[in-house]
């Protein structure tokens, strides 16, 4: 059941999100996530979660975490025993996702949409991936509903949590409980109020024609702290695939809150400006490097970086 709260959050804040590119907060009093089961094949149950939270970001990355102490069967001990042995005492269920803005952002007031969405869910160790279909509403201005288009069924199997079903038979003395959940959200996202500053605008337009070969003797300014392969982090950021990427947004990094935030996409223009000042482009960043002096500096570079790291 772990999995279906997780998936549910998941594709939840993945249709939430994609609303307009800024930053968005899961509303708990408007939202509510449950799952029903079936015990002794006629005794139908629904249980919910209270206890949820979430963010979505500018680049449209998905974090969600569902309190799992907070599972409501309507029975106390139930409530306990499902902490203690299916969740494993496990304090959160977490989960990650990326969606494609471009598919909602144009979205007005009342008008709905439904989105394909993906996501990893984790639970004490176990990773499952999830698949739904999430209708989404936007409500006003600064605020989306999110729900699961059909009911989701998730497997106690996948989940890992089948030797905590098989407990709880025990304990309740009951000839059998499903082994697969029915999940239904609904989630209600907030827009927030304080937005980022967007980077201002570039110092200079680096040339469209750098020179590469110069561009890779540059970036060995560079080369300490990035490197050109793909997911490979260091002390910064891999830069693969770059140019005409979001800030902040790569995964598998830790990226600063004002980068993250920024919504500054890439391009020649932002990178000349970024590479010419990081801290003043995007103040708070924690880039430690000064900047490049020389505007036929930052072109090569560019240039080089489109050259080897764009295929």
């Amino acid at each position: 059941m772990k999995l279906l709260l997780k998936a549910v959050t998941i594709a939840s804040a993945i249709v939430a999100a994609p609303a307009l590119a800024e930053s968005w907060t899961l509303a708990p009093a408007g939202s509510h996530l449950a799952y029903g089961s079936i015990k002794k094949d006629t005794v139908g149950e629904v249980n919910s979660f209270t206890g949820l939270r979430g963010h979505v970001t500018p680049g449209g990355k998905a974090e969600v975490e569902i309190d799992l102490s907070s599972v409501e069967t309507n029975i106390d001990i139930r409530n306990k025993r499902m902490i203690e042995h299916v969740f494993s005492k496990a304090g959160t269920a977490s989960l990650t996702t990326k969606f494609d803005m471009a598919e909602v952002s144009g979205l007005s007031v009342g008008e709905t949409t439904t989105v394909d969405a993906q996501a990893v869910l984790s639970l004490s160790g176990t990773d499952v991936t999830f698949d739904a279909e999430m209708f989404m509403a936007r409500l006003t201005e600064t605020q989306v509903k999110v729900s699961t288009n059909d009911m989701v069924f998730l497997s106690t199997e996948d989940a890992g949590v089948n030797a905590g079903v098989d407990k709880l038979m025990e304990l309740a003395s009951l000839p059998g409980i499903t082994r697969t959940v029915p999940v239904t959200a609904r989630l209600i996202f907030n827009r927030d109020e304080e937005q980022a500053p967007v980077a201002p605008a570039p110092i200079a337009v680096a040339a469209v024609t750098g020179d590469v070969k110069a561009g890779k003797k540059v970036f060995r300014k560079c080369s300490a702290c990035h490197k050109l392969d793909e997911d490979h982090h260091t002390v910064g950021p891999s830069l693969h695939g770059i140019i005409g990427a979001t800030a902040g947004q790569s995964d598998g990094f830790r990226y600063s809150a004002p980068l993250q935030k920024s919504g500054v996409v890439w391009t020649t223009e932002t990178l000349t400006a970024f590479l010419s000042d990081p801290r003043g482009t995007i103040p708070g960043n924690k880039m430690q490097f000064p900047g490049l002096k020389k505007d036929g500096d930052i072109a090569n570079l560019i240039a080089y970086l489109q050259a080897e790291t764009q295929g």
